[in-house]
């Protein structure tokens, strides 16, 4: 039961504190002048991340690698086949060309990239520091491709991310206290997710890559869900695909680098969900190409497959 309540506060804490991260960030950057459409590929993809951020540092010092990693590969499995499927199952998904040319690619490589520095079943300072200058060209990506925008897409980043002339200070208080809390929370929820897979007897690995995984991907698939609901759904996947590659390089690059020596990968993420997770990436490419659109059957082969995937890793346990 003690287990539980912290997972559930760690949760709620993560949440709560990615919303004012987001809302904080996103209005003090538009105050500032930066493009709505950087703010939401950047910003708002980085502020949804911030848990697994928080996560993977704590783990990491706690001794808790397959926590942390498998809470990266965990989350991306949820983006790329739930989260993304869903949003493919309620309408068929057009997408547009910055989507197939450069967020597609740029996820595909920092997935097989992971996956190669990986192989000798460490990561360390150096793996680190190549994952987070990817993660640091991509945003130099972002800010360049976002000048190509067409008018459409930059007046659906002005209408979502509208500020109303909110004071700066509020927008700093938010940010400062949405980061706060999002500490506590990742302090809850890794202490939460340890004694519970130590008193049921399952990996650190698998509670990162189920409870963990799924419960910090909220962010993502709520604004996801949404924005196909309401129809805006360019911003919703652009900071799907951007957050699945800020996950890896960003968020996973800094948990290496802060770890107090070199992040082992348990055998079983770096021979099953790791493999999994490239080739969900991989696949994404035939799919994201072919009519560049995603249809409601291929949408609803991804979730199939996150359900047999999820099916297979609580039987293996």
């Amino acid at each position: 039961m003690g287990s539980a309540l912290l997972i559930l506060g760690g949760l709620v804490g993560l949440l709560g504190g990615a919303e004012l991260v987001v809302r904080g960030g996103t209005g003090l950057a538009l105050r500032l002048g930066i493009a709505p459409i950087v703010v939401g590929v950047t910003v708002v993809s980085l502020g949804t991340s911030m848990p697994e951020l928080a996560i993977g540092i704590d783990a990491a010092r706690q001794g808790s690698a397959g926590l942390a990693v498998g809470n990266i590969v965990g989350t991306n499995l949820v983006n790329l086949l739930l989260i993304l499927g869903l949003s493919a199952l309620i309408a068929p998904i057009a997408l547009d060309t910055r989507t197939v040319r450069f967020d597609l690619p740029s996820m595909t490589a920092v997935s097989v990239v992971l996956l190669l520095v990986a192989l000798d079943g460490t990561l360390g300072a150096l793996d680190g520091l190549v994952l987070l200058l990817l993660g640091i060209a991509y945003t130099v990506g972002v800010l360049r491709t976002s000048q190509r925008e067409s008018p459409t897409v930059q007046e659906e980043y002005e209408a979502d991310y509208e500020t109303k002339k909110t004071r700066p200070w509020v927008h700093v208080v938010s940010l400062l206290v949405g980061i706060a809390v999002i500490v506590v929370g990742a302090t809850l929820l890794v202490d939460g997710a340890v004694d519970a897979a130590r008193a049921f007897g399952v990996s650190d690995a698998v509670i990162g890559l189920t409870i963990i995984a799924i419960g910090t991907s909220a962010p993502e698939l709520v604004t996801t869900l949404l924005s196909t609901i309401r129809g805006n759904r360019d911003i919703a996947l652009g900071n799907l695909l951007g957050s699945s590659v800020y996950n890896i390089a960003i968020i996973l690059g800094i948990t290496i680098l802060a770890a107090p020596g070199v992040v082992p990968v348990p055998d079983e993420i770096l021979r099953g969900d790791l493999l999994l997770m490239v080739g969900a990436a991989i696949a994404c490419v035939p799919v994201f190409v072919s009519g560049r659109r995603i249809t409601r059957i291929e949408g609803g082969a991804f979730v199939a497959a996150y359900v047999v995937y999820l099916t297979w890793l609580l039987i293996s346990q």
